[in-house]
């Protein structure tokens, strides 16, 4: 079993408690801009073992009737057509998908907020969509010169020309599909309006990393920066806090370059700024529910190694320029990480170099290791999966769960009538041809009945796996790594 190193309970608790008491520093109503992912948040369960994927969600529905939500998507993005790089929808669609998720837990989603609103037309089109489904949408406006002009941004021209957004309740958490929506304008342009309206309000802000007190380079803060490594995000330590307090945090560049600005937008909005420092904006309590440090020191270090992997691929995929790579290879130096230290690499590549040919190899929760080589009837992928499922139920590798015939007529419609290349079974072919099996094989139906505990697990392939072979490893949520290579040395890969 794997080792725990966060306590999610005690996490959920004292989050809660600070954005309660955030909330009553302000006179009772707070606007909390959320970064980060709310609900699947499986880069802090990797880094931190015991955080749940929704740890966030289960917090906010400790203040289910106190909070209600405000998704901001910028209208440029909307005309740009631009994708979230994990699900590959579009940002517009993620919405929706967020309010459906929102609802789903019962949480109250009051308002879209469309930031940088120049009349783009498909961001109207957008809005027209959202009004006839019954949602409330708002328009936020370009400043110019934003956000250093603070004259401007603080005026009926800057701020006050955004639409105000009618909130009801003292919490309102504003979240958004991707990073550059302009959360953090639309908290401050609605504290500008609920000023003049006499209105007392106050602005936090969530991210869960960096960890502000962690030390600077502790893994699990390297282990952000590697995954922001494509944003150029840089941990650093907070001077403001410093100075005041004379206590050193962590916070990141950002956050650091812009807090002279913030204060001085604070300033002209209540007469005084209520943070001495960026760590001070925040209210987050992850640090304080790490119950082993060593667990998660080793679990960022392997997420390092993860990242270095996938920055690899797309180098060689072209998807990068190799500025991404680069940073997380110094990450690695830093801590004296070597990509074998990932223990299916090693098994993966052995089983490559006896064969000759692609291999992979799964991690299961025990520690012990499995893999799959290439064979006529099935990819190293399918091969190491089918395994891996025998392993977890206890079935000797020399049963036949998929019966050749069964196996041979799938790649006969793939071959003859689909008119691909290549007749081995891909992941989610084996996987439908193991359910078949189960309707009339007493193991096959042991080993589908496993196919949950595969999640978490860690899955790396000597070769660039198919797109459809990556996305079934997602979907079961395997952590899966490849090689920066590709079993062919076509110019096109599927």
């Amino acid at each position: 079993m794997k080792k725990i190193g966060f306590d999610s309970a005690r996490y959920i608790r004292l989050q809660s408690e600070r954005i309660r008491e955030r909330i009553g520093q302000f006179g009772g109503k707070l606007y909390l801009e959320f970064g980060g992912k709310l609900f699947d948040d499986y880069h802090a369960s990797r880094v931190l073992p015991g955080f749940e994927p929704d740890n966030k969600i289960k917090m906010l529905l400790e203040l289910k009737n106190q909070a209600e939500i405000v998704i901001a998507i910028s209208a440029g993005d909307i005309e740009k057509n631009k994708r979230r790089g994990d699900l590959g929808i579009t940002y517009d669609t993620d919405v929706m998908r967020l309010i459906d998720i929102f609802r789903g837990f019962g949480l109250y989603v009051g308002s879209i907020v469309l930031t940088q609103f120049a009349d783009q037309p498909s961001a109207i089109t957008f809005e027209n969509r959202m009004t006839a489904l019954g949602l409330k949408v708002y328009r936020h406006y370009p400043i110019p010169n934003y956000p250093t002009d603070i004259r401007l941004v603080v005026s009926d021209e800057g701020y006050g020309r955004n639409d105000y957004i009618e909130t009801t309740r003292s919490l309102v958490v504003v979240t958004a599909p991707g990073p550059g929506s302009g959360k953090m304008a639309t908290c401050l342009s609605q504290l500008y309006h609920e000023h003049k309206r006499g209105v007392k309000a106050g602005y936090a802000k969530f991210e869960t990393f960096p960890i502000w007190n962690l030390p600077l380079k502790h893994p699990v803060n390297l282990a952000y920066e590697a995954a922001t490594a494509d944003l150029n995000d840089v941990n650093m330590i907070d001077p403001f806090h410093l100075e005041a307090y004379g206590q050193t945090t962590v916070n990141y560049n950002r956050d650091v370059e812009i807090f002279p600005v913030l204060r001085t937008i604070f300033e002209r909005i209540y007469g005084e700024c209520p943070y001495k420092s960026p760590t001070d904006m925040g209210v987050n309590m992850v640090g304080l529910s790490i119950v082993d440090d060593e667990v998660c020191r080793e679990a960022s270090r392997q997420e390092i190694i993860r990242r270095y992997f996938k920055a690899a691929c797309q180098v060689r995929q072209g998807l990068s320029s190799g500025a991404e790579l680069s940073k997380i290879e110094l990450l690695m130096s830093s801590l004296n990480l070597e990509p074998e230290e990932r223990a299916v690499v090693p098994a993966a590549l052995g089983v490559a170099d006896r064969t000759g040919k692609p291999a992979a190899a799964i991690e299961l929760p025990d520690g012990a290791i499995v893999t799959g080589k290439t064979t006529d009837l099935f990819g190293p992928a399918s091969a190491a999966m089918l395994n891996a499922l025998k392993a977890l139920a206890g079935i000797p590798d020399e049963i036949k769960l998929i019966s050749p015939e069964v196996i041979g007529t799938i790649q006969t419609l793939k071959t003859d009538y689909m008119k691909s290349q290549n007749p081995r079974l891909h992941t989610d072919e084996m996987l439908v041809a193991l359910a078949i099996s189960a309707a009339s094989d007493e193991n096959a139906m042991r080993a589908m009945q496993k196919i949950n505990e595969l999640g978490g697990c860690e899955v790396h392939c000597s070769v660039i796996l198919s797109s459809v072979d990556d996305g079934v490893f997602k979907r079961l949520n395997m952590h899966l790594t490849c090689e920066p290579t590709y079993e062919k040395n076509n110019l096109y890969h599927k």
